[in-house]
């Protein structure tokens, strides 16, 4: 799973935001399969966001500090199958959607921080933190599957971009 993590984090560090994007949208399809394969798609994404994702875009609001969840797995989920097969960020159409209308990410700036706001049904991103946070959660479950042999067997038919010179 490094591979991949370590793919995110290359892609933020050259600005490759998109690829970056990508590459954290699809980490939660490919840990939920491994760990649950028999589960469809969007229950194994949910499920897998809703554990290692959804606690930390949750909050407390508000004068009588409210618990609100800010990103949910259902619209996680929208926004992966909008953007991954249409490339939009609107997820207005997308069936799995629970709460949110639309996503807005933002690139990094220097001494600031825009990320997890709200603004009427869309959540405002802040590129690099959400694909940051993607990556830890991926390195956190890895290191919580590592000793299950059954998932680590599933492993390896996980692509690997083999170097030319190790022949095949």
């Amino acid at each position: 799973m490094k591979r991949f993590t370590d793919s995110i984090r290359m892609s933020l560090k050259t600005e490759n935001w998109y690829a970056a994007l990508v590459a954290a949208l699809t980490l939660p399809d490919v840990c939920g399969n491994l760990e649950s394969p028999e589960k469809g798609t969007k229950e194994r994404y949910v499920a897998w966001f809703g554990r290692w994702l959804e606690p930390k875009y949750t909050s407390h609001v508000g004068a009588d500090k409210q618990e609100h969840v800010f990103l949910n797995g259902e619209d996680l989920y929208a926004l992966r199958c909008s953007y991954l097969h249409e490339g939009s960020v609107s997820i207005e159409t997308q069936r799995a959607r629970k709460i949110l209308d639309e996503f807005h990410f933002t690139k990094p700036r220097p001494r600031m921080c825009i990320h997890n706001n709200k603004i009427n049904n869309t959540l405002q991103l802040q590129v690099d933190i959400f694909c940051n946070d993607m990556a830890d959660a991926v390195d956190g479950w890895y290191e919580s599957i590592k000793e299950d042999s059954i998932i680590v067997q599933r492993m390896e038919i996980l692509l690997i971009i083999h170097d030319p010179s190790d022949g095949i």
